[in-house]
């Protein structure tokens, strides 16, 4: 009886170096999004700041100027110099050619539908009032809470929308409220969007709690902004 022919098995794989040429390949990967990161971070930074130079002049639509300020106190204001915030609380002021104050734009977020929306707003001296937003940063529901941004009547809301103050100055005499699409009667209401009532609210809450904050301490800094000029455009 022929006996079979014996069969050599093949080597085992070596474990360490298919967990060696893992690692390397991890760390190679690592290296590169760092690398790509980096690289693209001033890229990022440039696009965000023309973003919201563009989106300050298209709330503030009388202004040709502007400068940075930040918070100082409870009410004070100083030229901020720079573009990047480091903790600080900033706003913008909007100057005309002739170099007057036409009004200041504000930052301010709040929760939405699906995530944070962070938008930008006008506020005008004269007219007590938000005079124009825009949305700076939303992930809502396409064709729905994307209305908060292409819908023209939501957005007659903010041609002028009551903002006046008390007579000391201290609080907004009506805060910013929600209604219901078409039942708006005050000029401090916010109709909401059918469709996208959640985004619409979330809208109007973020402006009601901004304004409740930062208009009262506008006015009472107005001369810190109008000792200084605007920067042309």
């Amino acid at each position: 009886m022929s006996q079979l022919p014996l069969v050599s098995q093949p080597p085992r794989p070596n474990t360490w170096h298919m967990y060696r040429a893992m690692v390397g390949i991890g760390i190679l990967c690592g290296l590169l999004i760092v690398g790509v990161f980096e690289l693209t971070k001033p890229v990022i930074a440039r696009n965000k700041a023309e973003a919201l130079q563009r989106a300050i002049f298209q709330v503030l639509p009388e202004a040709n100027s502007s400068k940075t300020f930040r918070l100082e106190g409870e009410d004070g204001f100083a030229v901020h110099e720079g573009t990047e915030a480091d903790g600080v609380q900033l706003v913008y002021a909007g100057y005309d050619e002739a170099g007057q104050l036409i009004g200041i734009a504000i930052e301010a977020q709040g929760m939405g539908y699906q995530d944070v929306i962070r938008v930008i707003y006008g506020y005008s001296f004269d007219k007590d009032a938000v005079i124009g937003i825009r949305v700076l940063e939303s992930k809502e529901t396409p064709g729905l809470g994307t209305k908060i941004e292409t819908d023209p009547d939501f957005l007659k809301n903010f041609e002028r929308l009551d903002v006046a103050l008390t007579a000391d100055l201290s609080a907004v005499a009506n805060p910013i409220e929600f209604v219901k699409p078409g039942k708006k009667e005050q000029a401090w209401q916010v109709d909401g969007i059918t469709g996208a009532t959640i985004s619409s609210n979330a809208i109007a809450n973020i402006l009601g709690a901004s304004t409740a904050n930062w208009i009262p301490r506008i006015r009472r800094g107005l001369e810190d902004f109008r000792a200084t000029g605007g920067e042309a455009i």
